[in-house]
C-alpha cells in the first residue's frame, strides 16, 4: 500500500469545502477523480429532497452487486480555512478549524480503494461505492438514495470509533416542535388579561424525565423561543427537542407522555399547543446471524484487528438504510473529536481503514 498517497488523498478532500447543502465542491472532485479512472459516476435526484447543490454520487463497480460502501461528503464545519498538521503518529488541524475527519476521512479511504483496484488491477467482486449528502444535517442525502433494489447490505465508512469497532446496534430519535400560544396583554396593567404560555411551558418542562431516562432511552429540549418585550404576557411559546431510544416503543411512549404533560400543563390555564413530530432516525439492531455482522467481523480478523461490536446514541446514514431495509453498519475509521478544533486521526487507523475496505471487496 502506497500510505503516502492515502495521506496525500485524505489531505486534498479535507481542504474541500463542502458543508451540509453544498456538497457540490467535493461532489466535482469526486467525479474528476473517478472519470479519471474509467469509473462511471451517477448523480441521483436526492437534491429535489435534500436541497443540496447536489445529488448523491453513486458509482457501480462491476455490475454494482448487492452491497455497497458509502460515506457523507458534508462536513458540520468549514474546512475552507483549514491547515493540516502531520505529526509522528497523527493528522491534526493547526487548532483554528476542525481537519474535516469527519468524513473525508471516510471519503478518502473509499476513493483510495477505487484508485487501488484501477492502478494495480486488483480481482474485486461487483459492489457498489455511494457518497452522500446532509448527512450532518438530516441524513435526508442517505433517506434518499436512489441505489437499485439489487442493493441489500451496506458498510458505511463513519464512525469515530477506532478501527476494529463496529456500530451493530444505534438508536433513533423523534424530532418534535411544540407552539404554546396563549394572549398577550400588558403585564403591568393588565396581567390577568393574558395567557402566560410561558408560563405553561415552564411547568410542563419542571415535570419532564429530561437527560437520560434509562440505559437505552434519553429525553432533550434544545431550544425554547419566547416572549416579544418585557412588559407583555408572553403569547406564543416554541420549543424544539428529540427523544432518542434504542427500543423504539419507548421512544414513542415518552413521546406521548411529554405530549400528555404539555396538554395538560397549557389546559390548565387557558392555552393551545400544537405540537408536531416526526422520526428524524429509526433504530436499529444487527444480529449477529446477519450477512454484514458476520462479514465485518471477518474482515476485520483478516487484517489483524479485534472486532468489537458496539452500539451508538448518534445517527448516521447506516440508519437511513436499515430503515430502508438495506442491512447496515458503522464501521469505526477513527475520526475523533468530530466537529470540534480538536479533530485529529491517527495515521494508523487511517491505514488501516483502508485495509478493511480493499478486504470487502476484494475477490478471495
Amino acid at each position: 500500500m502506497n500510505k503516502q498517497r492515502l495521506i496525500d488523498l485524505f489531505l486534498e478532500v479535507a481542504k474541500i469545502n463542502a458543508l451540509s447543502g453544498n456538497e457540490k465542491p467535493l461532489a466535482d472532485y469526486i467525479k474528476s477523480f473517478l472519470n479519471h479512472y474509467g469509473y462511471h459516476v451517477v448523480e441521483d435526484n436526492s437534491k429535489a429532497f435534500t436541497r443540496s447543490n447536489t445529488g448523491n454520487l453513486i458509482c457501480k463497480i462491476g455490475a454494482g452487486g448487492n452491497f455497497v460502501l458509502l460515506s457523507h461528503m458534508d462536513t458540520a464545519r468549514p474546512t475552507e480555512n483549514v491547515k493540516p498538521v502531520i505529526h509522528k503518529d497523527r493528522i491534526t488541524s493547526s487548532g483554528d478549524t476542525v481537519l474535516g475527519v469527519d468524513n473525508r476521512a471516510g471519503v478518502a479511504v473509499l476513493l483510495f480503494t477505487l484508485e487501488r483496484l484501477a492502478e494495480e488491477k486488483i480481482p474485486f467482486k461487483d459492489f457498489t461505492v455511494a457518497f452522500t449528502t446532509c448527512e450532518e444535517t438530516t441524513l435526508f442525502g442517505s433517506k434518499n438514495l436512489q441505489v437499485n433494489g439489487e442493493i441489500k447490505h451496506g458498510f458505511i465508512f463513519d464512525s469515530g470509533y477506532r478501527p476494529g469497532n463496529f456500530i451493530y446496534s444505534a438508536c433513533g430519535s423523534i424530532g418534535y416542535t411544540i407552539k404554546i400560544i396563549g394572549k398577550a396583554s400588558h403585564s403591568g396593567i393588565s396581567p390577568e388579561k393574558g395567557i402566560n404560555s410561558m408560563q405553561a411551558a415552564a411547568k410542563a418542562i419542571s415535570q419532564l424525565p429530561l437527560g437520560r431516562i434509562d440505559e437505552e432511552t434519553t429525553m432533550n429540549i434544545g431550544l425554547l423561543k419566547s416572549g416579544s418585550a418585557v412588559n407583555v404576557i408572553p403569547e406564543l411559546t416554541e420549543l424544539e427537542g428529540e427523544v432518542r431510544s434504542f427500543n423504539l416503543k419507548k421512544a414513542e411512549d415518552n413521546f406521548n407522555l411529554l405530549v400528555n404533560i404539555f396538554n395538560s400543563k397549557a389546559k390548565k390555564i387557558g392555552a393551545k399547543v400544537e405540537i408536531n413530530h416526526f422520526w428524524d432516525f429509526l433504530p436499529y439492531t444487527i444480529p449477529q446471524s446477519a450477512f454484514v455482522y458476520k462479514e465485518i467481523t471477518r474482515v476485520l480478523q483478516k487484517v489483524g484487528l479485534e472486532p468489537n461490536p458496539t452500539i451508538s446514541l448518534g445517527g448516521s446514514d447506516a440508519n437511513s438504510l436499515n430503515g430502508r431495509g438495506i442491512e447496515s453498519v458503522n464501521i469505526g475509521i477513527g475520526a475523533q473529536n468530530p466537529h470540534a478544533n480538536e479533530e485529529f486521526i491517527f495515521i494508523e487507523d487511517l491505514i488501516k481503514s483502508a485495509e478493511i475496505a480493499l478486504e470487502l471487496v476484494k475477490k478471495d
